[in-house]
């Protein structure tokens, strides 16, 4: 479909990669074309002579909200890499008609309204009608001597939509192809009922709503039946279109590949696609929250997907014959390794699913993956060490800094060249400017126009008014329980109390600045928000105070708002509590875009702490170890309560309605929950995470030494390129070799 595809198509194209997802969280799409086909000057100055300012254009482009936080994020830097990378490379998804609802804050609490994106249309996506392939739901099984069938099925259209995606200054194109559901022109007509065409026309809508919305859940299993719908959506649609496409190839042409099962007995044409399934499949999982993890109900499975049922149970019986032939009369070893769960009602465990179908299972950093081996999945570790893998995960610099930092870019370029926007590796050289004083100083100078930019879009947005000079304390990603946004919280109100004490004291001014949207049905998430604005209009509004600290709830955070946010911060809140952030990615976010990290040791915090000189980063609290040995001897959040004063002053004000006057007992959840059922442990790391905030404030006052600190961590972002991520994916899972090779342009006489 697009002019650089014939390139790829004669560059002897065997391995395909498809990577599917139920979301890619894309953002705008303008400005990164732009600078992946180096045409961003030459745009600029067309549209200047147009009478037109570009970044007033930018502006006005709807951001693809089609995720929900780092997974859906995710996918859109891998689908950069890929084409950087000149793999063949395809992302497939679902065209959802709402992505990620628009958060809007009013009176204090979360308000959602639908993200209608498409209002405008959408300029980057062409419509492939000539695709569209049939999706079966519903129906029975009938089972003959010949074998089974899946009839009286209803069935839904899956019309694709692609949209380019380019590589990095190569010349390659790559595909994202999103599936919309659409009624077929019979559906519901045929078995008409009196004056029941008006009705069945109307009732298209039903098979049209699979694609109408993007479940809003981040970390969440909600076991709704139009959420299963969906998964099997994009993956049957998906599937005949891979199956299509490899039939089309020269090389499923070769008559010997083009096996015809129809022929082949029942038993082998099972094997022989059970076989493919294997050697083609791969699962990363992304948490190890339990209730993150899909557990089907088989009564839903068996309305929804009666053949698929069968096939399962098919696939279970086969696995479990071979855990009782490798650990004979482990019982107890079948019951937690089936891929049905017993209990209450009966559930299909996805996770099981997928292992026991795929060659390669990975996790998104170290400690993740090890965690996985030993605890969640540590069965199936022992059964088949060698399909599980680590893939720390990465990010775009292409998006993640050349684009939305460019003033930093260029400083960078000026020391090292501009290689390093493929080969971040590179940013190591930046070690021999550490004591650079030019250097130093032009960081530093970066990152205040930054500061000063942001300030000014938050004065225009959001008419509130920071002080420039303060330091930008940042917490921006989903509102989570695990996140632990309440432990800022407890830092705030502590900082708080302390200036009022101590009023003529020299503190370290700070805006400290949460954002995040929390899933409409998660009560505790809207609660943490209301607090976060309540302490903030306290805070704000007291005189005593003044500019040495401001909070500021940054609303509709979201990809757009990131890009400008992330260059402008000083200092970065990763405190998840040690084993629940399977390995986060803004994080690496803020190390590439020089601010500082305060951090618990988790997810790839561990790795970036590794890359840029532990005392580069603000480690503090639980390691994972600690945190196994509380639950063995059971965390007690009133023993802190009653050790730590500041702790319980600032417990008591939550409580006391300080924060609430009008509604003295509006946090009581909030405050039961932290002193009587604290998964998340937050109590456990207060001591510790203010005296490392008194750290971070006494660096702060030495911006010298605080910058080289940055430049460390600047150099040391390097392995947290999402290249390097897929360059170990495709060697070592996908069997395919990277290359940094660039194709002949499509106006190349050549």
């Amino acid at each position: 479909g697009h002019p650089a595809l014939k390139n790829i198509i004669s560059h002897s194209v065997t391995f395909r990669v498809y990577y599917i997802s139920l979301e890619f969280y894309m953002g705008r799409t303008l400005q990164n074309t732009m600078v992946n086909l180096a045409l961003e000057n030459a745009c600029d100055e067309a549209v200047y002579q147009l009478g037109l300012d570009m970044e007033e254009l930018q502006e006005m482009e709807e951001d693809a909200g089609l995720g929900n936080g780092g997974l859906g994020r995710l996918a859109a830097c891998f689908l950069d890499s890929m084409a950087s990378l000149g793999l063949a490379a395809y992302g497939y998804g679902i065209r959802y008609e709402f992505g990620i609802f628009n958060q809007k804050i009013s009176n204090g609490w979360q308000v959602e309204e639908a993200d209608d994106w498409l209002r405008y249309g959408n300029p980057w996506e062409k419509a492939r009608p000539e695709y569209m392939r049939p999706v079966h739901f519903y129906g029975r099984t009938e089972h003959h001597p010949d074998g089974v069938k899946w009839v009286d099925t209803q069935v839904v259209l899956a019309l694709p939509y692609d949209t380019p995606v380019p590589g990095y200054r190569n010349n390659i194109v790559n595909t994202m192809r999103l599936w919309s559901a659409k009624a077929p022109c019979e559906f519901n007509l045929k078995d008409f009922n009196v004056g029941g065409y008006i009705q069945a026309v109307l009732d298209r809508n039903l098979a049209e709503n699979i694609s109408r919305v993007l479940y809003p859940n981040d970390n969440f299993f909600e076991g709704k039946e139009l959420r299963l719908k969906q998964e099997y959506f994009v993956v049957a649609a998906t599937l005949q279109d891979i199956i299509r496409r490899f039939k089309a190839s020269k090389f499923g042409s070769r008559d010997i590949v083009r096996t015809d099962f129809s022929s082949l007995p029942d038993k082998v044409s099972q094997l022989c696609a059970w076989d493919i399934c294997n050697k083609t499949c791969a699962y990363t999982n992304h948490t190890v929250l339990p209730e993150a993890l899909e557990r089907w109900p088989i009564d839903l499975f068996q309305t929804l997907l009666p053949r698929h049922l069968e096939i399962i149970y098919e696939i279970n019986r086969r696995h479990m014959e071979r855990v009782s032939s490798l650990y004979p009369g482990d019982v107890d070893r079948m019951r937690r390794m089936s891929l049905i769960e017993e209990g209450g009602q009966k559930r299909v465990n996805m996770a099981h699913l997928c292992i026991v179908g795929s060659h390669a299972v990975n996790g998104v950093a170290r400690i993740h993956s090890d965690i996985l081996k030993a605890t969640v999945f540590k069965d199936f570790y022992e059964m088949d060490p060698h399909k599980f893998q680590n893939k720390t995960n990465g990010i775009t610099p292409r998006r993640w800094l050349v684009m939305c930092n460019p003033g930093l870019a260029e400083v960078i370029a000026e020391r090292i060249g501009e290689d390093f926007i493929r080969d971040l590796d590179q940013l190591k050289k930046l070690r021999n400017f550490v004591n650079d004083e030019a250097f130093i100083r032009d960081i530093a100078k970066v990152k205040q126009e930054n500061k000063l930019k942001f300030a000014v879009h938050l004065e225009e947005h959001y008419k509130v008014k920071i002080n420039p000079n303060s330091m930008f304390d940042v917490q921006v990603k989903r509102i989570h329980e695990y996140k632990r946004q309440l432990l800022n919280c407890l830092h705030i109100i502590t900082f708080y109390n302390r200036i009022k004490k101590q009023p003529n004291k020299q503190w370290t001014p700070r805006t400290i600045m949460i954002g995040g949207k929390a899933a409409p049905g998660y009560h505790t998430a809207k609660m943490i928000i209301r607090l976060i604005t309540a302490i903030g209009e306290v805070v704000n509004n007291d005189p005593v105070v003044g500019d040495r600290l401001k909070v500021i709830f940054l609303e509709n955070y979201r990809v757009t708002l990131a890009e400008k946010a992330i260059p402008a911060s000083d200092l970065s809140e990763q405190i998840s509590t040690a084993g629940t952030e399977a390995s986060g990615t803004g994080n690496m976010k803020f190390m590439l875009n020089g601010a500082l990290t305060i951090g618990t040791m988790d997810g790839a915090n561990v790795e970036m702490a590794e890359e840029a000189g532990d005392g580069n980063l603000f480690i503090f609290g639980m390691r994972v170890e600690d945190v196994d040995a509380m639950d063995a001897k059971g965390y007690n959040a009133s023993e802190y309560y009653n050790r730590i004063p500041e702790l319980k002053q600032a417990i008591d004000q939550i409580a006391g309605g300080f924060f609430s006057p009008k509604q003295p007992d509006l946090f009581k959840d909030i405050v039961n929950m932290l002193m009587h059922h604290d998964r998340f442990k937050v109590f456990a790391d207060y001591e510790d995470y203010i005296k490392c905030q008194e750290k971070v404030s006494a660096l702060y006052m030495k911006p010298k030494e605080w910058t080289k600190k940055v430049i460390h961590n600047i150099a040391g972002s390097g392995k947290f390129s999402s290249d390097r991520t897929i360059s170990q994916y495709a060697r070592e899972i996908w069997g395919v070799e990277p290359t940094l090779e660039k194709l002949a342009a499509p106006d190349d006489p050549k």
